[in-house]
């Protein structure tokens, strides 16, 4: 088993405040980008306002793919996906950003970026420890090589 894979239960206590902060932080972007966000990308030379929109994407994709892995994690534990085709439970790729693009945005969209960064980075270690976790299992690697065979 992977050293740094947290135990069920620590994993159970990690998922709900992780919810919450991507929710808060989703409605923080969502305000920005809607008001504030607007009036300081206007501002901007042609090439930095494309920059700026694209970060804005990639903050909403990177926020999307952590809110759709957790509510998985937590639809799990409520055993709510049993019996069920089980959905993808990897958490989603999220594209980077270059630090040069980064340092030219706004003070309160390279906040933004930068905590939806470290967010998706947080939890990509969680899906990690998740997937090498269940990996190693000795039930798992017994029921892939009866797989295998038959």
């Amino acid at each position: 088993m992977d050293r740094f894979a947290p135990p069920p239960a620590l994993h159970h206590r990690l998922v709900a405040p992780l919810h919450v902060e991507a929710m808060l932080l989703a409605d923080e972007a969502r305000a920005y980008f809607d008001a504030a966000g607007k009036h300081e990308r206007s501002c901007l030379d042609p090439v930095a306002r494309v920059a700026f929109s694209c970060e804005s994407l990639k903050l909403t994709t990177r926020l999307m793919h952590v809110i759709a892995w957790l509510l998985t994690q937590r639809a799990r534990e409520a055993g709510e996906l049993e019996g069920r085709t089980q959905p993808a439970a990897s958490l989603g790729p999220a594209q980077d950003t270059a630090d040069a693009v980064l340092v030219e945005l706004p003070d309160a969209a390279r906040v933004l970026v930068e905590a939806s960064i470290d967010l998706y980075r947080r939890v990509q270690r969680l899906d990690d420890a998740q997937a090498a976790a269940a990996s190693s299992s000795p039930a798992r690697l017994m029921l892939d090589r009866l797989s295998a065979r038959f």
